[in-house]
């Protein structure tokens, strides 16, 4: 499938980049954003793949989180794709915030007019991938799924769904229940998070689940922060140095 590069920026000693392609899932154009450390010139690097919350697009992550100096470090490639499609002409699709264009929640809709193109679980865990495989120089033994909000639930839904898939799972958000392979949860939360303090997150299930199910997970309530990409900057490192425990190993 053919990719056209959006733009192309030196970073942290490797590149940040932004491609369009067709997608056949969505049918729409899509935009996703990879950064490529510097170990991709020499060889093949694990995947990190982040999903972004709501009313992002792929600019949020790449240009907020911080997340390219320990990329770089660890020899990661990050993908983080648009957060729905785009430009679909479905009514009611930018009446709201939190419902259709930069809201696609990362599932498959089932019913019309949304079914077509709101397929953002299939782009996500089938299409995307084999894109960025055939087009950049990764392992594809070595992914991982992380995200914040909208983005951390759906990256556990993609996990989740997907045993064995991906090598290291976080999110902020819920989980349901899970068979498959010994996973190791990282959450960060922000305890003046205001959807927190609106019941909205409701972490308290996840932990439920994870003792429940004798899965390891390390949650930290972090005093003083919120839900914005200051938060995420802060605690961005620890998250990458988690992924790279597994995809480095």
């Amino acid at each position: 499938m053919a990719l056209t590069q959006v733009s192309s920026n030196k970073c942290a000693g490797g590149f940040q980049k932004v491609f369009e392609h067709d997608s056949t899932e969505l049918k729409c154009k899509m935009k996703f954003a990879v950064f490529l450390p510097p170990k991709a010139e020499t060889g093949k690097c694990p995947v990190f793949y982040w999903l972004s919350g709501l009313t992002c697009t792929e600019q949020n992550f790449i240009t907020k989180a911080g997340s390219q100096l320990a990329a770089a470090e660890h020899g990661i490639i990050i993908v983080a794709p648009d957060t729905s499609p785009r430009g679909c002409s479905i009514e009611g699709e930018d009446e709201t915030w939190d419902f259709g264009t930069g809201a696609g929640f990362y599932v498959d809709a089932t019913q019309d007019p949304w079914k077509t193109n709101y397929r953002m679980y299939s782009y996500v865990t089938e299409e995307l991938p084999k894109l960025i495989n055939s087009n950049f120089p990764t392992d594809p033994d070595r992914m991982s799924i992380s995200g914040h909000s909208m983005g951390g639930h759906g990256a556990l839904i993609c996990a989740l769904k997907n045993p064995g898939k991906y090598k290291a799972y976080d999110a902020t958000v819920l989980a349901g229940s899970y068979s498959g392979p010994q996973l190791d949860i990282l959450i960060d939360q922000g305890r003046d998070d205001q959807f927190l303090s609106a019941s909205q997150l409701l972490p308290d299930n996840l932990i439920s689940v994870c003792s429940e199910k004798k899965i390891p997970v390390v949650f930290r309530l972090q005093p003083g922060y919120d839900h914005s990409y200051f938060f995420i900057y802060s605690f961005m490192n620890d998250h990458i140095k988690h992924h790279a425990k597994y995809l480095n190993a």
